[in-house]
Order: C-alpha cells, then sequence, then structure tokens
C-alpha cells in the first residue's frame, strides 16, 4: 500500500504533499513543512557522510511499520514515497510519479518551478497511477 507522497524542492521546500490512506493522522501545516526540510537537511548530510563518493544520500529509511524512499532528480528535487513495508514494484513507480510530474507540472506553462504544484491533471493522472499499483 502506498501511504503518502511529498515533493520536495531543491531548496528544501515542500511544493506538494497527498496522503493515501485515510487511516493516516493529519499533521497540520507547519508539520509538514518542517517534515520536509528536516529530511532535506538530513538527506544532504547523509550524502556527505558517505563513506563512498558521489553518494546520493538517503534512497529508503526502513520504520518498523513502513518504508520512505526517495528519488532525487537531477534538478534536486525529491520525490518521498512512503508505503507499507512488503510493498514492490516502488522504484518503478517513483519513476512513474516523476514522469507524471515532468508532463502535468513542468510542462505547465502556468507553472512557476520550485513553487507549489496545483495543477488537476497533476493530481488526476497521480491518482489513477496510485490506484493501479498501491495495493501492491
Amino acid at each position: 500500500m502506498i501511504y503518502s507522497l511529498y515533493i520536495i524542492n531543491k531548496a528544501g521546500g515542500l511544493v506538494y504533499q497527498k496522503d493515501f490512506n485515510d487511516g493516516l493522522a493529519k499533521l497540520s501545516s507547519n508539520e509538514y513543512l518542517v517534515l520536509a526540510g528536516t529530511f532535506h537537511g538530513v538527506h544532504a548530510i547523509t550524502s556527505k557522510i558517505s563513506p563512498l563518493p558521489n553518494s546520493s544520500g538517503i534512497e529508503i529509511l526502513e520504520a518498523e511499520n513502513f518504508k520512505l524512499h526517495c528519488f532525487q532528480s537531477l534538478t534536486g528535487t525529491k520525490f518521498l514515497l512512503i508505503t507499507d513495508l512488503p510493498h514492490p514494484n516502488v522504484e518503478q513507480a517513483l519513476r512513474r510519479i516523476y514522469d507524471i510530474y515532468g508532463d502535468f507540472v513542468m510542462k505547465n506553462p502556468f507553472h512557476t518551478p520550485e513553487m507549489p504544484i496545483r495543477s488537476e491533471m497533476f493530481d488526476l493522472n497521480l491518482q489513477k497511477l496510485i490506484k493501479n499499483v498501491g495495493s501492491g
């Protein structure tokens, strides 16, 4: 099951957040922003402390009841997908989310880069993808 998606711009600002499970506790707007900024900072630090050169930082964070998967685009935008532990094909789902982002956000002439995403077509296509792959 896919629980949530967060999209964080290259400066660490939360530009999109969506929960796909009604059972999740709702955070305040400020808590979502703090979560994004904190992850952005930790991601940057982990890429620097890695023993391997040119590390990309945290890619998977596994907790007792969920996994957080991070895909960072070449422009520095981070896509965080929170899933249940055994969810298959998460990398493929993240790549498809990135494709939808490119098609309906970045190609939208009315979208300002690095700003919050307000696109009905992005939401509809994302919802369709989550429905198809979200149940595992």
